[in-house]
């Protein structure tokens, strides 16, 4: 038997490449950032080719590193930022301008004329989203409205659309391949979520031939093979999931209610809804969490822009951390956030507000505010985000999660995990492997492959490492609440005044 399933983790900062065993362990892992590009305030852009680039660089490290050849590997697994867009010449496979990542805000004032035209019901009706800048629709129009000789092109058929898992298959088979699964297709405003398929009715109102879009796949099947001269031999690619999706699988959150939160750059809760497609009552989206042996299980999701960016932005722009694990200190060494209040909507607000024109705001702010009041601002922000996203959550599916998993970055932060506890007065359990949006990809290409018989053999690998029980919810932490409340209104709609 194969020895690793390798799963490609293409994230907004950084591409990774992750190697796991038939336990489900991590053996080994490489990781490269890539360029930020800012070309206008509320536009973010990637390279494509330096998404290739990284992504082919830390395959070949992580091989290196391990020792490992093309023929020890049974599958790769993709797992990617979703949203973000690229668009390619067919012919060439030359990007024919930066992909357009998913925090980008440049179409907001085009979805504003969507609503105002009443097309949000149909668009929620169909593909289970609300119309907002962050979905690929409105992205690849501008591409075609903007970049010369694109809607020309496009009509022509030259043109092939794709989101960053069709992007990396297109190149790992030398253009063979030009397919994605159903999550990523489920976040571009574009395709119908009850019939998977790609809707005639949404793509005329974009505007988008037919011919850019590639073919909708399952999330756990054989897509094709990476060409032999990227790793030295061919290795079947056959898991695909949107990053969130894939930490749903991952953190094995398999029965209806089940919930996870992913602390990324970005929150993301997303709660299991088994068979259903509960479209959401309050501005949740509806989404695809997966589709396993031609059964489609859906989910409820809250996608929070701004999460672990906070702290990020705090190292970056404030320089009052050195490194990210500096934060949990900082804000420990004070027992309150001092009467400070940190909205970080430097992207708008996303669940359940969806405000295109919120902006960050720091409030609350006297002579006695230092820096760690705002660094436990910024980590309070970070739970009270994502605490009204799962209260959201419970009202639209009726089902009140006993207990929140938790993965990514910002996870293994005690101190952020228990202030969530508090917040949504839930247990919050985190796992022994917190790189559960690699491992849920990995999940899912090994399943295809046969390198795990069924779901049922998984389950039982998935391990907590430490359970954050609530304190006992005081007068003090509902203040705080009742004061976020106040500075979320104060930070809304500053970009229309």
């Amino acid at each position: 038997m194969k020895k690793y399933i390798l799963a490609l983790d293409s994230g907004t900062t950084s591409n990774r490449a992750i190697l796991f065993d038939h336990s489900g362990r991590i053996i080994n892992s490489s990781q490269r950032e890539f360029e930020q590009i800012f070309p206008e305030p509320g536009w973010v852009e990637h390279n494509p080719e330096e998404i290739w680039s990284t992504q082919k660089f830390v395959v070949r490290d992580v091989l290196e590193k391990q020792g490992v050849i093309a023929a020890d590997i049974a599958a790769i697994g993709i797992t990617n930022q979703r949203e973000t867009t690229l668009v390619w010449e067919r012919e060439t496979g030359k990007p024919i301008y930066n992909a357009i990542v998913w925090q980008d805000r440049r179409t907001a004032g085009y979805c504003d004329r969507l609503k105002n035209e009443g097309i949000d019901k149909l668009i929620k009706e169909k593909t289970g989203l609300i119309i907002d800048a962050y979905f690929s629709g409105s992205k690849i129009k501008w591409i075609l409205d903007n970049v010369p000789g694109a809607r020309e092109k496009a009509e022509k058929g030259k043109l092939a659309f794709g989101t960053v898992d069709t992007w990396l298959i297109w190149r790992l088979t030398h253009g063979k391949k030009h397919v994605t699964d159903v999550t990523n297709a489920s976040r571009t405003m574009l395709f119908n979520i009850h019939n998977l398929t790609w809707d005639q009715e949404l793509l005329e109102i974009f505007n988008i031939p037919a011919s850019m879009l590639p073919e909708p796949k399952q999330s756990s099947e054989v897509y094709g093979n990476t060409v032999k001269e990227h790793f030295g031999g061919e290795i079947p690619i056959s898991g695909i999931a949107g990053d969130q999706q894939a930490a749903l699988f991952g953190q094995m959150c398999v029965e209806k209610g089940m919930v996870k939160n992913t602390y990324g750059t970005g929150c993301f809760v997303v709660m299991n809804t088994g068979n259903e497609a509960i479209l959401s009552k309050h501005n949740l989206l509806t989404t695809i969490a997966w589709q396993i042996n031609g059964e489609v299980t859906y989910a409820l999701e809250g996608s929070i822009f701004i999460g672990g960016a906070v702290v990020q932005w705090l190292r970056d722009q404030l320089h009052i951390i050195k490194s990210s694990s500096e934060i949990e200190k900082l804000a420990g060494s004070v027992g309150d956030n001092g009467g400070v209040y940190f909205v970080p909507a430097f992207v708008g607000l996303g669940a359940p507000h969806w405000d295109q024109y919120a902006t960050g705001t720091i409030i609350g702010i006297s002579r006695g505010t230092s820096d760690a009041h705002i660094a436990r601002a910024g980590l309070e922000a970070i739970a009270l985000q994502s605490m009204d996203v799962i209260n959201t959550m419970a009202k639209d599916s009726g089902v009140d999660p006993s207990e929140l998993r938790v993965d990514g970055g910002a996870a293994v932060n005690n101190l952020l995990m228990q202030i969530q506890a508090n917040a949504i007065n839930k247990k919050v359990v985190r796992p022994v492997i917190t790189e559960t949006t690699a491992l849920g990809a990995a999940y899912l290409a090994g399943l295809a492959v046969g390198f795990w018989n069924d779901i049922e053999e998984i389950i039982h690998q998935w391990q907590e490492d430490k359970i954050f029980e609530p304190e006992a919810k005081s007068a003090v932490f509902n203040e705080v609440i009742e004061n976020w409340n106040k500075a979320l209104e104060r930070s809304k709609g500053w970009y229309g005044r």
